[in-house]
């Protein structure tokens, strides 16, 4: 009789009471420190920026600290996700809550776009309409803010990189709060680099345009930035697959074990950063009884739990394949 049952498993070796919290990794305190030390820079530049640009008067270095604004906002946004997304799973949310890190995401995404490349736009067109001619001072002091800005911006990107590329357990940039820590500084960098530039073409030419200019482009890169987070973002709140890498190693082990006859399909989905479900419909050779069948799927749930250790849900939709079919695949 072809037997047909669906087999779940839930955290090999990690099955925890209820209430319990979910551990806090060595990639999280990392990144969390990325953050925090994104956050302290970004709240003295924005400080500063706003006071050089109150002074001087300088569109542009108004467009940079409303960046550095939202960029402040958009760090709090981040903690918050590192520390909801480790809550443990419960009876509202059986798989957990990983995916608070792409909802937080997404909220920094429309702070970058809202608070920092929609002001931006609008401190261009207020630049070019009220055409502001500033003192020698305004611009020096708006140089002076705006270099400081650019070194302490870029020691924070450079944290931020070093620890993409050198942390094993944040999977480079596949953490949305590092992704959008690096996006952010390295925005602000460029930002910096473009207030420069339209600063001292004003101061040289006497030419208001120059400036409206950076804060332009200041807030349109801000909006491309936005649009790419949010795009990340909703993809993973939509529910995306695992990565080609991970699906082709659960096929092939699947496809591996001698009592599988035939692998009908497999779905993944990203749970979490380091969560991810996997279903997968396989018909099981004939002639295996139902405690046979029991203890091959879950021989097999414990293989994939242990070669893809990302896959923490694993679901087996287990069935016998009939024996005609497979007197015709000999």
């Amino acid at each position: 009789m072809p037997c047909d049952r669906v087999t779940g498993r839930r955290g090999r070796g990690r099955t925890r009471a209820p209430g319990a919290g979910v551990d806090e990794t060595s990639s999280d305190r990392k990144t969390r420190l990325t953050v925090l030390v994104a956050l302290g820079a970004n709240l003295a530049i924005a400080a500063a920026k706003a006071a050089g640009g109150l002074v001087s008067g300088s569109p542009a270095l108004l467009s940079e600290a409303a960046h550095s604004v939202a960029d402040s906002l958009n760090e709090l946004f981040l903690l918050a996700a590192l520390r909801r997304s480790r809550r443990p799973a419960d009876s509202r949310h059986p798989f957990g809550y990983g995916k608070e890190r792409y909802f937080w995401s997404l909220l920094a995404a429309v702070g970058i776009f809202v608070m920092g490349g929609c002001f931006s736009v609008l401190q261009g067109f207020d630049a070019l309409r009220t055409d502001a001619a500033e003192d020698h001072a305004g611009y020096v002091a708006g140089l002076v803010v705006l270099a400081a800005a650019f070194v302490f911006e870029g020691a924070s990107l450079l944290r931020a990189v070093h620890q993409a590329r050198n942390d094993p357990g944040s999977e480079g940039l596949h953490d949305p709060a590092l992704r959008t820590v690096v996006a952010e500084d390295g925005t602000a960098v460029l930002g910096v680099t473009l207030a420069l530039a339209g600063l001292s073409l004003h101061m040289v030419t006497g030419q208001v345009v120059w400036e409206a200019s950076a804060s332009f482009a200041i807030g349109l890169l801000l909006v491309y930035v936005a649009y790419r987070l949010g795009r990340e973002a909703r993809d993973q709140l939509i529910g995306e697959a695992a990565d080609p890498v991970l699906r082709e190693r659960i096929g092939a082990l699947l496809s591996a074990q001698p009592e599988i006859d035939n692998i009908e399909a497999v779905l993944t989905m990203k749970l979490g950063l380091d969560s991810t479900l996997v279903a997968a419909r396989v018909d099981l050779r004939p002639g295996m009884d139902s405690e046979e069948v029991e203890l091959v799927s879950e021989r097999i749930k414990a293989s994939l739990g242990h070669i893809v250790p990302a896959a923490d849900r694993i679901f087996l939709d287990v069935t016998e394949s009939p024996p005609d079919r497979n007197r015709a695949a000999r």
